[in-house]
């Protein structure tokens, strides 16, 4: 089976960071598009950033640019998302998703294949 596995998620106060980690089993991670995305109640999933198969582009969605970023490490499996100056609006459930079918990077979340659980990320004023 495919499995999504993220860590990382607790409770931050405002300003401060977290690192998010997801670790892939069950398919070819090195030809994986890689996104990370975040939801909260009663809310449409926002992209959040997107990562090519061999690292070499990323995307990151306007309401994290310049605060978040997104890396991979192909023989660990894991995908990262570091994430700074946090704020109480980042406060979701977040989640990482694997495309492979075509493994071209998008920022719409019904072209991932495959998703984690989520993680919660809650931060405090």
């Amino acid at each position: 089976q495919v499995q999504l596995v993220e860590s990382g998620g607790g409770l931050v106060q405002a300003g401060g960071s977290l690192r998010l980690s997801c670790v892939v089993s069950g398919l070819t991670f090195s030809e994986s598009v890689m996104g990370w995305f975040r939801q909260a109640p009663g809310k449409e999933r926002e992209f959040v950033a997107a990562i090519t198969p061999r690292g070499l582009t990323t995307i990151i969605g306007d309401p994290v640019k310049g605060r978040f970023a997104i890396s991979r490490d192909n023989a660990k499996n894991t995908v990262y998302l570091q994430m700074n100056s946090l704020a109480v609006a980042d406060t979701d459930v977040y989640n990482c998703a694997a495309k492979t079918t075509p493994a071209i990077v998008a920022t719409l979340p019904g072209r991932y294949n495959y998703w984690g659980q989520g993680t919660h990320v809650t931060v405090s004023s």
